[in-house]
Formats: structure tokens, C-alpha cells, sequence
């Protein structure tokens, strides 16, 4: 199809794809090719974390590209030790490998507990992983992951990934058997529909986990860097997991993700594991660049102000339009809808003049809010002013 001087038939389909081009981004907001502009309240899926186009990533992105962009993962550079020493600083993990993708670094996360459970658990590789919970779209990742219906579409799947229920310890202790290395579970289920693992549960899963010689692997690739107003999600509940992975965030729209685990469990030898690109100079400049802004002073305070403000913002929809609820962490919320109405919701959030407004439906019945952590009130108070218009127009038929 034809947009303007644009031409999309080379592009391979894999998603319906709405009929306009952007072509810049500031901020909380995108322009399209026709110059319309839409609030942008999904960047990119918790990617975009400082916004669309920020300075510390341009001005990172410049001054790296004229240094060194890649020298190969065989052997050390400056940005990729400074971002490392900074995870580590800032967490409580000994040592960091960089990807690419959440889903490679989550493949590396079950790499590591598989070789530790080889040389410490009498060859233990079952992950204990979780209903709904989504960990990437590789065949390992898409078999740990929970999602309705990935059981079977590339199946044979990956084997060793029993499913228990979130909050539920019932259910993950009546699959600990002789084979179980490690669980693994997102701090809030984003592509679930932005379910929070409660704190107890958190506590209680890491007293298990010790209990039976497991490890405990956290998926913070949504959660990560600032998105619920700590830096990591799990310090809500106070607990050390021995693995976490990040992802969207670290890299603030580049692609960058990482993998860090305590120096116990650390047991790749040379050739378990790599990657071309992994630890280039280039994207790890841009992810020191962005963990300095999130450690700048009252950035993660500001970013739980403004959660907070999103969630009573949200309630009072709730309240208006007698809707089934709100939920979830920070920045990443989700509204419960009275319908199964969200995709109907998204188009003419989309459709809406002058200004659009991007939203996510990652459920029918709910939508997701990720928006910059940089956001501010006046741009909530635009988004509820907008949604607030369409809840009271649009419904589950529309469209």
C-alpha cells in the first residue's frame, strides 16, 4: 500500500497495521505523515521510557557514533563496563551479560539455571513458570510463557515449563519435584493484563525457593528500569531474586536488554553463550545514558507521583462510567472495562481529532497505560479527558 511517498509492500505481514506512517516523535507525542499528532500512552510497549527522541540518547547516540560503534563482544569496551558497574551499583546482582531483546535475555536466564541445575542439581531443568505470564516470542521463551493458545502454534513446544497461578502458592509448591531448578515469574504481568504479583507472594515464592535449593528468576523486561517507581519492580516486596532480566527500558527505544545474576549462580563457561552484537559500545552508551537520568536525583520519586496521579485519574473513570476496576504498578496501569470494548476503544482513540491518542487492549476487556516516565499531568489530564469521551460513546460493537 501506498502512504503518501511511502510504499509498505516489501514489508513482510505479521500484525494489522493502522494506514499512516509516523515520522517523528517528541516527547509524549508522534506526528504522522498527513502532520497529525497523536499522545502517545503506549511508547513503543514501556519502551520509550524518557520519551520519543530525548536528548540523552540522541546526544549518546552522536558522541558514541563518532567513537566506536562496534568492536566485536570478544573483547571489553568503555560503555558496556560503565552500564554494568552501574546495574551492579544499583541492584543486587553481581554480574551482567547484554543482549539485544527481552526474549534473549530471558533465553539466556533459562540457559543459566538449566547449567546450574546440570552442576548443582543432579541435571534439574524444569522452570516452574506461570498462567498468562509472557517471556518472548522465541520457541523457548514462547513455551515457558504462559499465553492462551502458544501451547500448540510451533508446537513441538520447548519442554520443561509447568504452569502455576499467580498469587497462588498452592499451586507452584504442587510442582516442585526432583526436576525443578528455578521459577520464574513477571513482577506484574503486563500481556496478562497488568496483574501484580502481591508482595507476600513475592516473599513467600523467595522463602520456597530457598527452601527446596531453587533459584528465582524475575522478569523485569516490562517492569525494569523505573516503570513502577522503584527501579526494579520486585523492591516493592523487598526480596534478592538470583536472576533478573531487563529489557525495553534499559535501552529507552534502542535495542537493548541484559541479563544479571548473583555470582553463585553465574556458570557459563566459554561458548555457552554470545551474541554478535551483545555489549556493542553503540546501545550500551545509550543504556549508561538512561540509567544515569532514572538515578538522577528524585527522578524514581517523580515517576511514583506520577503513577499515583495516573491511578486516581483512572479510578475516577471508574467511578464515572461504573467500570469493572484499575490495577497495577507506577506507570504501567491498566483499566477494567465494563465490556470487551478495548479494541473498539484503541481505533478511535486512534481516529480521535485533532489529536490522537494511542492505547493498548492487551485483553478485550481492559486497556494498558505505559506511558513515558517523563509524562507529565497535564498530558494524564489529556489522556482522561479524551477516553473519558470515548467511554461514553464507543462500544463493544464499534468499528
Amino acid at each position: 500500500m501506498h502512504y503518501g511517498e511511502f510504499d509498505t509492500a516489501s514489508l513482510m505481514f505479521i500484525t494489522p497495521r493502522p494506514e499512516l506512517i509516523f515520522v517523528r516523535g517528541d516527547g509524549s507525542w508522534l506526528h504522522d505523515d498527513t502532520g497529525k499528532r497523536y499522545l502517545d500512552f503506549v511508547q513503543g510497549w514501556a519502551v520509550n521510557c524518557l520519551g520519543h527522541c530525548p536528548a540523552e540518547i540522541r546526544e549518546a547516540l552522536a558522541d558514541q557514533a563518532a567513537r566506536l560503534i562496534n568492536p566485536s563482544p570478544a573483547f571489553f569496551n568503555g560503555p558496556m563496563t560503565e552500564l554494568a558497574g552501574l546495574l551492579t551499583e544499583h541492584s543486587c546482582f553481581d554480574r551482567v551479560f547484554f543482549a539485544n531483546t527481552g526474549a534473549e535475555a530471558n533465553e539466556g536466564a533459562i540457559k543459566l539455571a538449566r547449567k546450574w541445575g546440570r552442576m548443582h542439581k543432579d541435571g534439574a531443568y524444569e522452570i516452574i513458570t506461570f498462567e498468562h505470564s509472557f517471556h518472548g516470542r522465541t520457541l523457548a521463551t514462547m513455551s515457558a510463557s504462559g499465553k492462551p493458545g502458544w501451547d500448540t502454534l510451533f508446537a513441538p513446544q520447548v519442554p520443561g515449563f509447568p504452569k502455576a497461578r499467580l498469587n497462588d502458592l498452592d499451586s507452584v509448591g504442587a510442582l516442585i519435584g526432583d526436576k525443578t531448578v528455578a521459577i520464574m515469574l513477571e513482577p506484574v504481568q503486563g500481556e496478562g493484563g497488568v496483574i501484580p504479583a502481591e508482595p507476600g507472594f513475592l516473599q513467600a515464592l523467595r522463602d520456597l525457593t530457598r527452601a527446596h535449593g531453587l533459584l528465582l528468576i524475575v522478569d523485569e523486561v516490562q517492569t525494569g528500569m523505573g516503570r513502577t517507581g522503584r527501579l526494579f519492580a520486585h523492591e516493592h516486596a523487598g526480596i534478592e531474586p538470583d536472576i533478573m532480566t531487563l529489557g525495553k527500558g534499559i535501552g529507552g527505544g534502542v535495542p537493548l536488554s541484559a541479563l544479571l545474576a548473583k555470582e553463585a549462580v553465574c556458570c557459563f563457561q566459554p561458548g555457552d553463550q554470545g551474541g554478535t552484537y551483545n555489549g556493542n559500545p553503540l546501545m550500551t552508551a545509550v543504556g549508561a545514558a538512561v540509567l544515569r537520568r532514572l538515578l538522577s536525583d528524585g527522578f524514581l520519586a517523580r515517576v511514583d507521583t506520577l503513577g499515583r496521579y495516573l491511578e486516581s485519574r483512572l479510578q475516577a473513570l471508574v467511578t464515572r462510567h461504573a467500570l469493572a476496576g484499575e490495577r497495577g504498578a507506577g506507570l504501567l496501569r491498566a483499566l477494567i472495562l465494563d465490556s470487551d470494548r478495548g479494541p473498539a476503544l484503541v481505533k478511535a482513540a486512534l481516529d480521535y481529532a485533532p489529536e490522537g491518542l494511542l492505547l493498548n487492549a492487551p485483553r478485550p476487556n481492559l486497556l494498558r497505560f505505559m506511558p513515558a516516565l517523563t509524562v507529565t499531568e497535564a498530558e494524564i489530564d489529556r489522556m482522561i479527558e479524551i477516553l473519558d469521551t470515548l467511554l461514553g460513546a464507543v462500544r463493544a460493537d464499534a468499528g
